[in-house]
């Protein structure tokens, strides 16, 4: 039986986590954990990963890496506990998996670029869904747990391949003009509900346009959420020279410094 001494990172890893899930000699904490519970730190490692990236900062890449497998291993073993599979079998299905959609890689076909890799592994993917479920719908299988810019994202990809789609970016565009007027039409409304149904129709239609200019949605808006925090802590530092603090301040003060931090970021 392997121990958490043994040699190997993965075996030991497995070992580890095996102990802390024991029922009598484990933590109390990781004992009384299951699938539900465990998956919203699932969520946030890989974001954790994604931010480390954007960061740049390999030490943290390696750290929040092993966080991510960690979430792997732990529901991997909860579910060889309860009799349905073990990490052996993740990573079997997985490496079979692998091999499957690259037969351009471990076969005889050939893909000319990534592009039609993407375009291969993207019908390769709606075979195996059609071969689960005959009657799998087009949209059927994007998980509804994706953030939400994620999901339109998705869901907008998969109605493309059966032809739903605007093809171009910018007759996209044209459809954020038309559901903008259609916010401005609501705003003022009593009717909260519609305002936040055109506002969502808006946003859809913004992800639309960037999936069509080959835009990830989630991380053009991360990188304007990063990008707002820290213009807006240049302002904060600005105001701290002249002794002031937001709440100080005003509005125009503020977007005059906000100006001025834009500017020093394209100098």
């Amino acid at each position: 039986m392997t121990t958490v001494a043994d040699p190997s990172p993965m075996a030991r890893l497995l070992a580890v986590m095996a102990r802390l899930r024991h029922r009598t000699e484990g933590c109390p904490w990781d004992v009384e954990q299951n699938f539900a519970t465990i998956a919203p730190y699932t969520i946030e490692e890989a974001y954790e990963v994604a931010d480390a990236i954007e960061k740049n900062d390999m030490g943290a890449l390696r750290e929040e890496l092993g966080d991510l497998l960690f979430q792997v291993v732990f529901h991997a073993r909860m579910a060889e506990e309860a009799g349905h599979f073990d990490f052996e079998a993740v990573a079997a299905d997985l490496a079979d998996k692998m091999v499957r959609r690259h037969p351009h890689v471990f076969g005889t076909r050939e893909i000319r670029d990534s592009g039609a890799q993407t375009e291969a592994w993207e019908t390769l993917k709606a075979h195996e869904r059609k071969a689960k479920d005959a009657e799998a719908g087009v949209l059927d299988g994007v998980p509804v747990a994706f953030p939400a810019l994620m999901r339109a994202q998705k869901l907008q990809k998969r109605a493309s391949r059966v032809g739903f789609d605007w093809g171009d970016a910018k007759l996209a565009l044209e459809k954020v003009a038309e559901e903008v007027e259609e916010v401005g039409a609501e705003l003022g409304s009593p009717r909260r509900d519609a305002i936040e149904e055109e506002i969502g129709d808006l946003l859809f239609a913004v992800v639309n346009v960037g999936r069509l200019a080959g835009v990830d949605a989630e991380t053009a808006l991360r990188r304007a959420n990063a990008k707002f925090e820290r213009r807006f802590g240049r302002i904060e530092a600005l105001l701290a020279e002249r002794g002031k603090t937001p709440a100080q301040s005003d509005l125009a003060e503020m977007d005059a410094l906000w100006d001025q931090a834009k500017a020093e970021e394209r100098a």
